[in-house]
């Protein structure tokens, strides 16, 4: 009996190591993607997360030779970056697509989505050549409920099978103009909630295949930079910048904030920060006020004036072109948005589109000064409340382009060298197209 009850004391003594041996023996697994970032001539851009520590990298081979197999370097994934790789496959062709694989410690993980993606086809303004024909899809506002640290009632969320209709339209890429997350009140105050907001808004299922196999390029608005309506004085500014970095793929940053540029074919995409800079809202104490600030704003200018792309779309979170001053339109800050107006006119800037957000409704607005027309192609909510009715007048929204629910975009660009076009479309939730308009570039 006495010997028994040793036996079982040792057992007891060696339970917990042997439970602790067993939890580390269990095999790294994805919590989070993959996620195909940017796509360029000569590489591209796979992100992943995973559970904990481990060895990642990427396996890949183009469409109809899979015998030919390609590997990224190996990148270990730690706690202090989230479990989060950036896979780098720099083995690639322009216009050829790649089949990939995620190995994780060696293994290859089994895929539940189609894993496909592309690099950019090769075009030179100096060649004559026909660019190529390519679509993205657009959208911003998408909001994943979470019972726990929502406010009680109506979900704000919903509708998340609009990820699927993106995915059925197949864009090349897709590009988030803001409050692509809802940080909420636990979130903004620590590394820690930023990463679980960005985690939980990820593990929807609905957007897995979308993230798998399209390309993806985002810009920030005030819910995935911290508390509503946030600005400069925001205390936790450098961790909310070094969250967006870690968890998007654009292919480059300032040094500070997250601005940037990208060039699709012959289209060339200009992706701005109106947080890190802005002027508090109802700051008018500081003359003048400002969403870009001066060093943004130069390189925004000067970075036009040099592009030689057919069209030039401008990314921001808020509306620029729509004259009414109220929310966060550009409209609020008055002196810098001259300011952009005059640049752009004086340095004769043609076939520029922004692309923007925040609104909870859809528009598109026209404005032509001088023969230079500019449009702004406004597309929200993917998937947070949307506002209606809208009762609000805008002299600059083109008839029949007022959504109030939630929605997405796509532009297609096509044509031969010299014709080229846009065509903008607005879809439901279920993928319904709502309206379409064509545009020509201006000689």
């Amino acid at each position: 009996m006495k010997f028994r009850i040793l036996k079982h004391k040792t057992f007891l003594y060696y339970f917990p190591f042997i439970f602790i041996f067993q939890i580390n023996a269990e095999p790294a697994k994805i919590v989070s993607g993959p996620i195909l970032g940017y796509s360029t001539l000569k590489e591209a851009l796979v992100w992943v997360q995973t559970d904990k520590t481990s060895q990642v990298a990427l396996e890949y081979s183009e469409i109809g030779n899979p015998k030919n197999r390609f590997f990224s370097e190996e990148i270990q994934t730690k706690s202090a970056t989230g479990f989060i790789a950036k896979l780098i496959a720099n083995r690639v062709e322009p216009g050829r697509k790649y089949h990939y694989n995620i190995l994780i410690d060696g293994k290859r993980i089994k895929e539940e989505h189609p894993q496909i993606f592309q690099a950019q086809s090769f075009f030179a303004y100096a060649s004559r050549q026909d660019p190529p024909s390519f679509s993205f899809a657009l959208g911003s506002c998408a909001y994943v409920n979470e019972t726990e640290f929502d406010a009680p009632g109506k979900p704000y969320g919903g509708e998340y099978f609009i990820f699927n209709s993106i995915l059925s339209k197949k864009p090349d890429f897709m590009l988030w103009l803001g409050d692509n997350i809802y940080l909420r009140e636990p979130d903004w105050d620590s590394k820690t909630g930023f990463l679980h907001r960005y985690r939980h808004q990820r593990g929807i299922p609905e957007l897995a295949p979308l993230f798998a196999s399209v390309h993806h390029y985002a810009i920030w608005d005030d819910h995935d930079f911290g508390p509503n309506d946030g600005d400069s004085s925001f205390w936790m500014r450098d961790t909310s910048e070094e969250m967006f970095k870690l968890h998007w793929g654009n292919p480059n940053y300032a040094k500070e904030g997250i601005y940037g540029s990208f060039i699709w074919g012959d289209v060339q995409f200009f992706l701005l920060d109106n947080r890190t800079f802005r002027t508090a809202n109802n700051n008018k104490v500081i003359s003048p006020r400002q969403i870009l600030g001066e060093k943004q704003f130069q390189w925004l200018v000067n970075s036009l004036a040099y592009s030689k792309a057919t069209f030039k779309f401008v990314a921001i979170g808020g509306q620029f072109l729509n004259p009414n001053s109220i929310f966060e339109n550009y409209a609020t800050y008055p002196e810098e948005k001259k300011k952009i107006l005059s640049a752009i006119r004086d340095l004769k800037i043609k076939n520029l589109i922004f692309l923007t957000g925040d609104r909870h409704h859809t528009e598109l607005n026209f404005f032509d000064e001088d023969d230079l027309p500019i449009y702004d192609f406004t597309v929200s909510p993917l998937t947070s409340r949307y506002h209606s009715p809208i009762s609000e007048k805008n002299p600059l929204r083109v008839e029949g382009t007022l959504v109030d629910k939630r929605n997405f975009g796509t532009v297609s660009v096509s044509g031969k060298r010299g014709e080229r076009k846009l065509v903008l479309q607005i879809f439901d939730a279920y993928g319904k197209e709502l309206w379409k308009k064509e545009i020509l570039p201006t000689p």
